[in-house]
């Protein structure tokens, strides 16, 4: 079985994790240097919650950068999410971006077409721990 939550604090190359029942949340820079390490505990969580009861999930992705390597990590990640049971009733995906970064944003439009799941593009003043606490405390 799976834990039941996982956190991960950010560092300068990679972003800050957290996962739990009802909750994936991965925010900041994902330049790991072996991103199949740092991704690969997150995937597995993920492979295991889905086949768990129907539960409503907020799901809050938002990157300041992101390499290829990541960006393949988090597309894989969004597949196993959009396998969940009653997936546009009780599940919502954020993806955040600065304002001006078009290329983060184009990434969430682009990933967005590839995956079958309720996806809500936001964009932001910052990436920065204020946003974070945020998006965490709001409610779904």
């Amino acid at each position: 079985m799976f834990p039941e939550c996982y956190k991960r604090e950010s560092s300068k190359k990679t972003p800050r994790v957290i996962i739990e029942p009802g909750l994936i949340f991965i925010m900041g820079r994902s330049i790991p240097e072996n991103p199949g390490e740092f991704y690969r505990t997150v995937y597995e969580w993920i492979c295991e919650y889905i086949k768990g009861e129907n539960r409503k999930t907020k799901i809050g992705l938002g990157f300041e950068y992101i390499n290829t390597a990541s960006i393949k990590w988090v597309y894989s990640i969004l597949k196993e999410v959009s396998k969940m049971k009653d997936l546009a009733l009780n599940n919502r995906i954020y993806w955040y971006y600065e304002e001006n970064d078009d290329d983060i944003r184009e990434l969430g439009f682009i990933l967005r077409s590839l995956v079958d799941c309720p996806f809500v593009i936001v964009e932001v003043e910052e990436m920065n721990t204020n946003l974070y606490e945020k998006f965490l405390s709001a409610s779904f």
